[in-house]
């Protein structure tokens, strides 16, 4: 008798039993068997094949510093300027990642990202095209910038970030009456994180470690010399704040409201940079393009000690890792990072 002739004959106990353990029939033959009640998968599986997925634990502490609770709100990233017109910069102090990286003519710009606090901040400036690949890495996040040229604005409205910019009519913009133009525009986060919905903060890659193993064997580094572009950038290890200070021709740099530009860590990341000719200013330099996606040397500086190693981020919405010379994760000092985005060519000493 077949099997399907069986079935018919059974009563309503044994219909339901089947039921349960899931005998799947098809052209009179039984052809798997699924474990479990309803609820489940329709697709017939065996239970060898079925696996559980390891949840993801939640995050503890902010993943942009290591310090304090998981900020809530969208994540706001911010281009602003480095020149000395711009200086004394505003509401820097309080980002939690700031990236140091090249525009055109060897001139800097800052990207600043916030997440723990959403101050007014600026003079605020424009967006280039390799920001929107830098930013991807912390998902669909704001970007604010006044606008930009060239291939700027195209490619940040094709990416997955949140272009809140001046000459697009974005949210949270003013002028500052003490400064004179370009460099008196200034960005409201709070207003831009209310108006504006965007992803929160999550792990771009970073591992923070107050005291990890092996620091204190690291290289002494007290002070550190690179260049970003035609642009010297120095930092200088300041026990008083147990951080490293920004310093210009020697002095050390402090935002409008007089706290210190300092950071627990710095990251010298060497990248490959290559000219953007869609992006010409009106002098005709063209704006230089920083890849952050790929490999590359890097040097971390923390707690007064020097460590060498590599950083890789695979592809757009991958992090960044920092691996030591032995292929051990680099661990950062809690309280933030400042990344310098140099030629893999740039020069680097530390003492």
């Amino acid at each position: 008798m077949r099997l399907t002739d069986r079935i018919g004959r059974w009563g309503t106990k044994q219909k339901v039993i089947a039921a349960a353990i899931g005998v799947v029939v098809v052209g009179g033959g039984v052809v798997g068997l699924t474990v479990g009640l309803s609820g489940g998968n329709s697709k017939t599986e065996t239970a060898a094949s079925t696996t559980t997925p390891t949840p993801t634990p939640p995050l503890s502490v902010n993943p942009l510093t290591g310090l304090g609770p998981v900020p809530t709100g969208p994540v706001v990233g911010v281009k602003i300027d480095d020149t000395a017109n711009g200086r004394p910069q505003v509401g820097v102090d309080k980002a939690d990642i700031v990236y140091v990286e090249q525009a055109e003519g060897g001139l800097t710009r800052l990207l600043a990202v916030f997440a723990s606090t959403k101050p007014t901040v600026g003079p605020v400036r424009s967006v280039r095209a390799s920001d929107s690949e830098l930013l991807s890495q912390y998902g669909r996040i704001i970007l604010v910038a006044s606008g930009g040229g060239g291939d700027s604005i195209p490619t940040l409205n094709k990416s997955i970030l949140h272009g809140v910019t001046l000459s697009g009519g974005g949210p949270g913009f003013s002028r500052a009456s003490s400064r004179h133009a370009p460099y008196n525009l200034m960005s409201n986060l709070a207003a831009v994180s209310s108006a504006v919905k965007a992803d929160s903060a999550k792990s771009i890659g970073f591992q923070w470690a107050s005291n990890p193993a092996g620091l204190s064997a690291a290289s002494t580094a007290t002070s550190l010399q690179t260049q970003v572009g035609d642009t010297r950038v120095d930092f200088r290890w300041n026990p008083q704040l147990n951080r490293y200070a920004r310093e210009i021709n020697g002095v050390g740099q402090t935002a409008a409201d007089g706290a210190p530009i300092a950071t627990a860590n710095v990251i010298v990341q060497f990248c490959q940079v290559t000219v953007d000719p869609a992006d010409v200013d009106v002098r005709g330099n063209p704006s230089q393009y920083t890849h952050s996606i790929g490999h590359g040397r890097v040097a971390v500086f923390r707690n007064g000690h020097r460590i060498d190693g590599s950083w890789s981020r695979p592809n757009l919405t991958s992090g960044t890792t920092l691996r030591d010379a032995t292929g051990r994760p680099i661990t950062l000092a809690p309280g933030g990072a400042w990344i310098l985005l140099v030629a893999t060519a740039a020069p680097l000493t530390s003492r």
